[in-house]
């Protein structure tokens, strides 16, 4: 298992949400992911891609400034 750091901060909705997709595509199942976002859509469109696209959650922290999310890539 891998775990990798994706920092997107800075960048806008969609584009969070879209860096969080091309980047699981690298990954295997069952490796995390850490995401950073400043992004305020990205508390609600994270977790909703994660369930959409049968990704695992596993914690969501709110920041100063922004989130940060641990994703597992799912089967």
């Amino acid at each position: 298992m891998t775990e990798t750091l994706l920092d997107l901060k800075g960048l806008k909705c969609p584009l969070p949400v879209l860096k969080t997709r091309k980047a699981l595509t690298r990954l295997n199942t069952g490796d995390q992911l850490t995401v950073l976002t400043t992004d305020p859509m990205a508390e609600i469109d994270i977790p909703h891609f994660c369930q959409e696209n049968g990704h695992e959650l596993l914690a969501a922290e709110k920041l100063e400034g922004g989130h940060r999310f641990q994703l597992a890539k799912g089967g």
